[in-house]
């Protein structure tokens, strides 16, 4: 048996490759959008991708199932567990395998046995693995969004990002029982989970790779909970702000992945093209260190710098349903190959075109004095937060605003700005902050975009609005 972990630190995520080297079948488990490292890392094991799997409906990326499947004439397995409610759109289409509880899966001399583990989603599984040539019993356990290191999936998501009213302590309950039922494996388990450190698929997950069932039973705070009604007060408590796009995610996930095939690379675009493009109100992201792009941007284009969270910000603020345009930063290395793949993971396909970092200098020579977006200083925010007629914007989450926050801000998390812009009063200055300045640069760009003039932002934050000891709200 071979086992080959694949982890994109982008989306948090992880995926795997299971063979076996007797037969020279795989099977890939959780696969995202890139598709091509699970072919080639089979290749260079001597191994054929024959199976493809997930363990249940994501709803933080764009699954790669059904396309690796397709591109390797691979059977494809589904769950079949959660009812006529959790069924995928595609399974006839894709001529699947169903999966639910007692399935079993061949791959060569190591057979997969499915549990139906429900509560994070309802139709989520588990598959334990054993490598028959020396052994009758498992040796791990795909979880998925199951089991993580130190914590588990968050049984929310179905109310919180599909809508699904009234459903978040039901499916608490039903992790609950799961994780009571899949305690009486053997605690020499291995646990392959399907995120890390970073996710918002929980609160609290570790950053080490694997873990194991018993280790787990002893330091997890969720097998430490005997109590029904305790859990579901804990799990439901302290989880993280939902990103507006994972609602995306599970009706692009549920209804069946757009097929890539062999899709172009977008077009590197002249000057010409971004001002006829911002004229018609499209969709501009400018991909540059906020500090550069605050003091000099192009009118209309919002920043979204490249770090590890660009995927988040960039599925909570870019339309799903029409083109948009990068600015690209090539100067720090960065393509648009690169970019186009990282957007697709998550569902945003319709990259239009980009154009290079030389594009802002090209505007200022051409078509005039570039925007900017004054920084303000704890000593400014302080005097300027005398003035009646300024409004202090918190774009931080409102968990995070809830615990503290200045006195009189307004509370709309970025995420759901693009949304909410008519919440935020237009007359008078306008200060945006939010823990440290990330967030908050990237809300300052949206509004300005959206026709704001008086925009300022508070880099410091709430941190160092509380390290100061000022009054909080």
């Amino acid at each position: 048996m071979l086992l080959r972990r694949f982890y994109d630190p982008k989306l948090a995520q992880a995926s795997y490759l299971l063979g076996c080297t007797t037969t020279g079948e795989a099977l890939v488990v959780d696969p995202n959008r890139d598709i091509h490292h699970y072919l080639k890392a089979a290749d260079a094991e001597g191994l054929r991708v024959a199976h493809v799997t997930e363990t249940h409906i994501h709803a933080d990326f764009v699954s790669g199932a059904r396309e690796l499947a397709q591109r390797a004439g691979a059977r494809l397995y589904l769950s079949e567990a959660g009812g006529d409610s959790w069924r995928y759109g595609y399974f006839a289409e894709a001529d699947a395998t169903p999966l639910r509880e007692g399935s079993r899966v061949r791959v060569g001399a190591v057979e997969l046995q499915v549990l139906h583990v429900p509560g994070h989603t309802p139709e989520h599984l588990t598959l334990l693995v054993t490598d028959t040539a020396g052994a009758s019993e498992p040796m791990g356990a795909f979880t998925g969004d199951f089991i993580f290191v130190g914590d588990v999936g968050r049984p929310d998501l179905l109310e919180r990002a599909a809508q699904m009213r009234g459903t978040m302590e039901d499916s608490a309950r039903q992790l609950f029982r799961s994780l009571q039922r899949f305690r009486t494996q053997p605690d020499y388990l291995q646990i392959w989970p399907g995120h890390g450190a970073g996710s918002a698929c929980g609160k609290s997950l570790g950053g080490v790779p694997q873990t194991t069932l018993g280790y787990e039973k002893r330091f997890n705070w969720a097998f430490g909970i005997a109590d029904e009604s305790e859990f579901v007060r804990a799990v439901l408590t302290g989880q993280p702000e939902t990103p507006p796009y994972f609602a995306q995610m599970k009706r692009i996930n549920q209804s069946g992945p757009r097929l890539l095939g062999g899709n172009r690379r977008p077009a590197r675009l002249p000057l010409e093209t971004l001002a006829s493009v911002l004229e018609q109100g499209g969709t501009v992201v400018d991909t540059r260190e906020a500090q550069e792009f605050v003091l000099g941007a192009v009118p209309g284009t919002i920043d979204i710098p490249v770090n590890r969270a660009f995927t988040t910000w960039a599925g909570s603020v870019l339309p799903y349903d029409r083109d948009f345009y990068l600015i690209i930063d090539d100067r720090r290395g960065h393509t648009v190959d690169e970019l186009a793949k990282d957007l697709s993971g998550i569902g945003l396909d319709r990259l239009a075109g980009y154009f290079g970092t030389d594009t802002v200098e090209a505007w200022r020579t051409s078509k005039g004095q570039l925007q900017t977006i004054p920084t303000l200083t704890l000593a400014q925010v302080s005097s300027q937060l005398r003035a009646d007629h300024v409004t202090v914007l918190d774009v931080r989450g409102e968990g995070e605003w809830k615990s503290g926050h200045l006195p009189g801000s307004l509370n709309v998390p970025v995420g759901t700005l693009g949304g909410r812009v008519n919440e935020v009063p237009r007359s008078g200055p306008l200060i945006v902050h939010c823990q440290t300045g990330a967030r908050a640069a990237i809300a300052a760009s949206l509004l300005r975009a959206r026709g704001f003039t008086d925009v300022r932002l508070f880099s410091g934050g709430f941190a160092e609005w509380r390290a100061a000891g000022l009054p909080e709200g």
